[in-house]
């Protein structure tokens, strides 16, 4: 069990950070591991950084020994990085203690950040251009006869994300310690990562990552700080009345502590990423020195396999229950972690109700969901709480980001999976749904049963699954059953005495009166029978209060996240609106005050000022100061210049230095040999059918068409030069994702070798698409495309980067391309395509087999089934388009639709794009109203609306 509030270090010598404590409580050897009151390693300072840094100092880190030689043989970009980033990482040290003392001591609201994804990129330029160090740590380099680009190259990108979500988590770190908000990150280490993608000639192709081969020099290894996990077991209730979750599977998560500088201050906060093992007990020594070594290493393998990989493929029972144990693991350890820390910075001073007053936690889309229930087991199992206290506590500490609107992404779990590996929190779940339902009666009554109907299959958490019996017994529908003769007659007589006129003559009565009373008789059937059989008919209950066994019972996680928590915030204007008005509308209906917009941002160090030294340089220069690394209103200040032919040229000129960058990383990456005078134009996201790249690759195979169709001299006339870059993953398990890869480097062989079309056309597929890949591709881009399906995106950040960069936006009206385009100025974006509230419309009309494709898509498709991009059978990719219904048809992200608009669009483009100066001034406008979409705005606005936290300047 972790000592309760550990810092994230304190090691003694930073050269050699993954050394183990000896044990908690004390200085070990290396670790103090702090306990309630941290402190600091014996001849550590606590004031501002001073190291000097110089090439002894950077040698004196490095893992060979004897005197420091520049051109010592044996000393090689790769030791040089490892060196660097130890001689860094011990200079991060002082900061990074001295701003856990200070929380600790302060005892302030914390934020903590939970999202299965931290994409990181690499550490090392950002670390020292945080801390200001670079032009020292360059200089000192050279001295040891090295390149620090070189050298910052020899690092792996750090496998622990994939896209926006774990990008967008790691600008968030960056900004909070930026701002000085008291914050931290959890995550896990996932060990494999997702995967690293290889292009062959048969398409993607996924091998296991290897980031962690050489060891990760910017993480320490907590080995005093671990949680236990729990899966399986039972649940019991004791003696005290508590329920106690038993038995079953237990493992331990193990802390690494990963440090995240502020920009031009001194605090520096803490990502914790969690690895998973089992006490070394648990191997079975008997069952390996008997032989049987896999049975000996079963329950740590099945420990360690949790954080391998991220997003294990859950087609398999297998992978689902995997997935799950990532996410509850993620949950458990982090709140265990949380709630120690309150403790131990409460004293005996403790009080619950404190807890929501001094943490906030952040579940970064739904995957963290389980924080709920675990945070209700931990306070009302161990910490003996009361139903109604927990769950007040609960729903004010915990805040919930929707990230997507596409159904699969709104995570449904196996109830019957759920309750095998997690008993007691199914049960905890099941309450959470009970009273939700009980709520949702209140609210609308029991009159309008339809209505009522309506909300509870929208809203509840549970789907498929049995309404309480109190509840069913408002949806009782009378039973349909055939009536006996003698009991119409009954019936039949009453109507006569009803409606028999008081003068009719009463013989008439009496004799049809009699009639009726003579064939109850024959009938035999007593007048109290045919009350008993009045009272023994039932009613029906509506079959929906039932599961059906047809269908498998489900845990609605993005509901339970709205219900448990006290925010929940889009990420984009027009996605925040269809988060109220469709996604959750009953919800937002019952609770308006939880939704709000929080739209994403970027962080303006890593994607300009690091990434972009050119650009940022000419920034500085015209605007009169760096300010606007912290102040991204100043970028503001360029539109007064966009006009300057000074500015134009330099600006031109920067952008070719970043081209030429990437004429070389393409050349390394596929062997392709691009010009640097044509346009760049780059689309690079994860590979999925709504961010639509088969629009993009289709529009350059009717591009490629027409060119051919060409003389040369007409194809100098008619198009612009253009290099076509693509990057992006598909899901292992996305196959026709993959196929869309396959194509786009299918495409990619044949214009490429083609002779006719040389430099006027050609496509690059980047393979193994990663943040550092991005920081090359990103600056040197000229046109970007971000043209999901309308109302598809819930907001996208790579956008931003682009737009920061000068460059110039094509896309549709989704995500936070609304806002992007309002900022920049309309005429500076290049739109096409429907809109977000003709969609439904739109698949509406296919279905009927209105829609009317246009000549020239046909055309395209009948181009590329023709074979002239090789033998490959393009009949499925190319049949998602076709057809009005069925699945994997009818183009449900309506390429067909906006394909003419597409292309019409693009010519566009290619007009602007020959007017330089044109093309210049809208650069420079995109750079200068991007302004907005940092994320120290959007971190003010989480702080501020949702998480309740204050700056904490470190003295």
């Amino acid at each position: 069990m972790a000592t309760t509030a550990s810092p994230p270090l304190q090691l003694a010598t930073a050269s050699r950070p993954h050394a183990s404590a000896s044990g908690g409580g004390g200085v070990g050897g290396v670790l103090l591991a702090g306990g309630c009151g941290g402190g600091v390693v014996p001849g550590r300072g606590r004031g501002r950084m001073q190291r000097r840094v110089s090439a002894r100092s950077v040698a004196s880190d490095r893992d060979v020994q004897g005197p420091v030689s520049p051109a010592e043989e044996h000393f090689s970009p790769l030791k040089a990085y490892h060196a660097t980033a130890k001689s860094v990482l011990d200079a991060l040290l002082i900061n990074w203690n001295a701003t856990y003392d200070y929380y600790n001591k302060m005892n302030v609201k914390q934020a903590y950040y939970l999202s299965m994804e931290f994409l990181q990129g690499r550490a090392l330029t950002n670390a020292i251009g945080n801390l200001e160090i670079t032009g020292e740590y360059a200089e000192a380099l050279k001295q040891l006869g090295q390149n620090l680009e070189d050298v910052a190259s020899q690092e792996p990108d750090a496998a622990l994300g994939n896209g926006g979500l774990g990008r967008l988590a790691s600008c968030f770190l960056d900004s909070l310690a930026t701002l000085n908000y008291p914050a931290w990150g959890y995550g896990l280490r996932y060990k494999y990562g997702l995967f690293k993608q290889i292009i062959t000639k048969d398409g993607q192709e996924e091998i296991a990552e290897n980031w962690l081969e050489m060891g990760y020099p910017w993480e320490v290894v907590r080995n005093d700080v671990s949680y236990p996990v729990k899966f399986y077991g039972k649940v019991v209730e004791g003696t005290d009345g508590r329920k106690h979750w038993i038995g079953g599977e237990n493992i331990k998560a193990v802390a690494h502590d990963v440090p995240i500088p502020g920009y031009k201050t001194r605090t520096t906060n803490n990502l914790r990423l969690w690895s998973t093992t089992v006490p070394a007990q648990d191997f079975d020594l008997a069952a390996f020195n008997s032989g049987d070594h896999t049975k000996a290493y079963e329950a740590h393998l099945n420990a360690e396999k949790i954080c391998h990989i991220l997003y294990p493929g859950d087609e398999s029972l297998e992978g689902k229950v995997l997935r799950l144990k990532q996410q509850y693991t993620l949950c458990s350890a982090s709140l265990q972690d949380i709630i120690g820390r309150f403790e131990s910075r409460a004293g005996e001073s403790l009080n619950w109700e404190d807890f929501p007053s001094k943490v906030a936690v952040q579940m970064n889309d739904t995957h963290p969901t389980l924080c709920i229930p675990e945070l209700m087991r931990i306070l009302i199992d161990v910490k003996g709480l009361s139903w109604s206290e927990a769950w007040s506590i609960t729903e004010r500490t915990v805040a919930y980001t929707n990230h997507t609107v596409l159904p699969e992404a709104l995570e449904k779990w196996s109830l019957d999976i759920m309750q095998k590996l997690l008993p007691r929190h199914v049960e905890i779940i099941e309450t959470i749904d009970e009273e939700l339902i009980n709520d949702i009666v209140s609210k609308y009554g029991t009159t309008d049963t339809g209505l009522l109907k309506k909300k509870l299959k929208e809203m509840r958490i549970l789907d498929n699954v049995d309404l309480p019996a109190s509840i069913s017994q408002l949806f009782v529908k009378p039973k349909d059953k055939k009536e006996s003769p003698a009991k119409s007659k009954q019936k039949l007589l009453v109507k006569s005495l009803e409606t028999i006129a008081e003068d009719e003559e009463k013989t008439e009565l009496e004799e049809e009166e009699a009639e009726v009373l003579s064939e109850i008789e024959e009938e035999k059937l007593e007048p109290e029978e045919v009350e008993a059989e009045e009272e023994g008919s039932e009613d029906e209950l509506d079959p929906f209060v039932k599961s059906d066994p047809k269908l498998p019972r489900v845990v609605r996680m993005a509901n339970l996240c709205v219900v448990g928590g006290h925010s929940v915030n889009g990420v984009a204007e027009i996605h925040s609106e269809i988060v109220k008005q469709d996604v959750f509308n009953s919800f937002y209906e019952m609770w308006p005050t939880k939704f709000q917009n929080k739209t994403n941002g970027v962080t303006p160090r890593r994607w300009i000022r690091f990434c972009n030294p050119e650009l940022s340089a000419l920034i500085s220069k015209w605007i009169g100061s760096d300010d606007w690394v912290l102040n991204t209103d100043k970028l503001a200040e360029l539109k007064k210049f966009a006009d300057n032919e000074d500015l134009h040229s330099e600006w031109r000129a920067a952008k070719r230095a970043n081209k030429m960058k990437v004429v070389s990383l393409i050349r390394e990456k596929t062997g392709y040999i691009v010009s640097p005078d044509a346009m760049f134009d780059v689309q690079v996201k994860r590979i999925h059918e709504y961010k639509r790249q088969l629009l993009n690759i289709l529009g350059i195979v009717y591009r490629y068409k027409k060119m051919k169709e060409m003389s040369a001299e007409e194809r100098a006339k008619s198009f612009v030069p253009r290099v076509c870059i693509f990057g992006g993953k598909a899901f292992a398990t996305y196959i026709q994702a993959k196929r869309i890869v396959k194509f786009i480097t299918d495409v990619a062989a044949t214009v490429n070798h083609d002779s006719d079309v040389g430099d006027l056309l050609k496509v690059v597929f980047v393979p193994d698409y990663n943040v550092s890949v991005a920081e090359a591709l990103i600056p040197a881009s000229e046109l970007s495309q971000h043209i999901s399906t309308a109302g598809m995106e819930a907001s996208g950040t790579s956008n931003m980067k682009f737009a920061m960069n000068g460059c110039i936006l094509i896309g549709t009206l989704d995500g936070a391309n609304v806002e992007i385009r309002e900022e920049v100025g309309e005429e500076n974006f290049f739109l096409f395509g429907a809109e977000a509230h003709e969609i439904a419309g739109l698949r509406k009309e296919r279905a009927e087999g209105k829609f009317v494709p246009d000549p020239r898509f046909e055309e395209v498709k009948e181009f590329v089934r023709s074979g002239v991009f090789g033998t490959y059978n393009y009949d499925e990719l190319m049949g998602s388009l076709e057809g009005n219904e069925g699945y994997g048809r009818a183009d449900y992200f309506l390429v067909g639709k906006d394909f003419p608009s597409y292309i019409e669009c693009q010519e566009k483009v290619d007009k602007a794009y020959r007017d330089q100066k044109l093309w210049t001034r809208m650069s420079i406008l995109n750079t200068a109203g991007s302004s907005k979409f940092s994320s120290d705005r959007t971190i003010h606005e989480y702080a501020k609306d949702i998480w309740d936290i204050s700056p904490v300047i470190l003295p």
